[in-house]
């Protein structure tokens, strides 16, 4: 288990319980008491949680873990999720991305798409995103044209947020919206943890001819705080191939196209 990965699970547990001591976690995580110290006082440094004698306690204000502790979580299914979004790409089309590490492996794919590399030099590919990281990623392929909205940035997912990104959005026409949520059910529809990021989300799909949604399975029938869309909207769903069948049988029958990666 790497660093990063401890540090996912440490806030996990702490979110769940409150409160952590030392030697639970490392029972828990099957590593020295030391290591959990090390681990609880470099989150202590970046204001993540609280340290006590023997322990931690989460933060009086809830938090989002951020996206760069997120990374590690099903990173093998994100990574096929990602291939699968990107390959339903065509040469020359325009692709709307939201945040999340789902979007970002589906913009690092993307960006290695050597059939995208057009010989007339126009872009092979024009990126239309409200996430920092994945403009940072993409802006240095020179086959892809990178269209950043402006907005307030949000620690936690990179996303921009705001009435200055939906004026962006609303001057847009996409071929493609491939759109992370944070649940999706058959019923609920896909559903974002903050009302900000949903809204900017909901406008992002609403501008494109076509939706795919890129979700692990651990996000299947469950439902967040805020839509993003209805269930009809959604043309394409993204699975990794643990998502039961039961639940992705709902979803064709409500008349989406399921990939199962």
């Amino acid at each position: 288990m790497t660093r990063y990965e401890r540090w996912n699970a440490l806030l996990e547990l702490l979110a769940r319980d409150g409160r952590l001591e030392v030697e639970q976690a490392a029972r828990e995580l099957g590593v020295s008491s030391a290591t959990i110290r090390r681990d609880l006082d470099q989150l202590a440094q970046q204001q993540m949680l609280t340290r006590t004698r023997g322990g931690a306690v989460a933060h009086s204000v809830s938090y989002d873990l951020p996206l760069r502790y997120k990374t590690a979580r099903r990173a093998p299914e994100k990574q096929r999720i990602g291939a699968a979004a990107a390959g339903l790409v065509a040469p020359g089309s325009i692709v709307g991305l939201n945040g999340g590490t789902t979007t970002t492996e589906v913009a690092r794919a993307i960006g290695t798409r050597s059939d995208l590399h057009p010989s007339t030099g126009a872009p092979g590919v024009t990126i239309v995103t409200n996430a920092l990281n994945i403009a940072n990623e993409l802006v240095v392929r020179p086959h892809v044209k990178i269209v950043v909205t402006g907005g307030v940035a949000r620690p936690q997912s990179y996303e921009l947020i705001g009435p200055l990104a939906t004026g962006i959005l609303n001057e847009v026409s996409l071929d493609l919206a491939i759109i992370g949520v944070d649940a999706i059910d058959a019923e609920q529809g896909a559903t974002a943890d903050h009302e900000g990021e949903a809204a900017i989300n909901r406008l992002m799909a609403s501008r494109a001819r076509q939706v795919v949604v890129v979700a692990d399975s651990s996000k299947l029938g469950r439902c967040a705080f805020a839509r993003i869309c209805q269930v009809d909207e959604i043309d394409v769903l993204i699975t990794d191939t643990t998502a039961p069948e039961k639940l992705t049988e709902r979803f064709v029958e409500a008349g989406v196209r399921v990939m199962r990666v």
